[in-house]
């Protein structure tokens, strides 16, 4: 059973939060009623994962952030945010948090979020654990549209790059996150042409459209498109789909603390904040993503 740690000040969201996550999966809850509070828990019981507000007495979530990144690397930790705390939440992304989830759409959301921050979070230990000196690497595949492949590919990319010893756990598990939310643009707004204000106005409809064009024709038979390129210097991901692509010029800036209460930028935002360079060709079916690489001493056996 998974353990999530909620950190809120708050004894009424605290349980809010807790009921939402007990009432719709099985986790084993953690309380703390602010950020030194969780470290102190921390310090007993290391949780599969951290999902803290940000105002907070004594230490909030920022701060909160940035001890869990130093000392616990291996903790991805997720926010809630509220109306107000916009750029608070965009500097938290930018220093160390996984994911975020709006406090208004909570119902809708959160256990999505928990769910994929813990997926790629989590290493099968029973795959191979390589550690020779591959300097560079090219790899592409072809994808369906099924999101389980989605899942699986950005697993497979986070092993290559932990093979190659590029990056620490932390930014690998930034990057994974970045990648499931470029494939899933990809896939549900290029491939099927869900449009994200469908997802804005009603969540059940948009999962519901999607489910159908999977059948249907010319949808079902498009596929993505995905290179990836692992150098010393850096590593490229490019994600292409087959949909009628949009308007990058068009899209507001994700960055903006004004865009994070939407949930259609929610995948630009992450992509942006985890990511050096975010970039889309002219036809907007296509995105570059760029992370500059720093090496790191290998890892211990067992760590993730």
């Amino acid at each position: 059973m998974k353990t999530i740690l909620i950190v809120d000040d708050s004894n009424v969201d605290r349980r809010l939060v807790g009921g939402l996550l007990q009432r719709q999966a099985n986790f084993n809850l953690v309380y703390a009623i602010n950020g030194k509070d969780a470290l102190e828990r921390l310090e007993l019981d290391i949780p599969d994962a951290v999902l803290t507000d940000l105002h907070m007495p004594e230490m909030n979530g920022l701060e909160l952030v940035e001890a869990v990144k130093s000392s616990y690397p291996l903790v991805p930790v997720v926010l809630m945010t509220a109306q107000g705390s916009e750029e608070l939440a965009v500097e938290a992304l930018k220093r160390g948090a996984a994911s975020y989830v709006t406090k208004r759409r909570l119902n809708e959301d959160l256990l999505n979020t928990i769910e994929q921050v813990i997926a790629v979070a989590t290493v099968d230990q029973g795959q191979s654990r390589l550690r020779n000196r591959v300097v560079r690497s090219e790899t592409s595949f072809v994808l369906p549209n099924e999101t389980a492949l989605v899942q699986a590919l950005v697993q497979q990319i986070r092993e290559m790059l932990k093979s190659m010893r590029y990056f620490g756990e932390n930014d690998r598990l930034r990057i994974g996150i970045a990648l499931e939310e470029a494939l899933l643009n990809a896939l549900y707004h290029g491939n099927l042409e869900v449009s994200s204000t469908l997802r804005d106005s009603d969540q059940g409809l948009y999962e519901q459209t999607a489910k159908q064009r999977m059948k249907e024709s010319p949808y079902k038979e498009r596929q993505l498109f995905v290179d990836v390129n692992l150098t010393p210097n850096k590593a490229t991901f490019v994600i292409r789909d087959q949909g009628p692509g949009f308007n990058p010029g068009a899209v507001p800036d994700p960055t903006d603390p004004a865009f994070l209460e939407r949930p259609s930028g929610r995948g630009m935002l992450l992509m942006r904040s985890f990511m050096d360079e975010v970039g889309y060709n002219e036809t907007g079916n296509q995105v570059t993503m760029v992370k500059r690489i720093a090496m790191q001493p290998d890892e211990p056996d067992g760590a993730t």
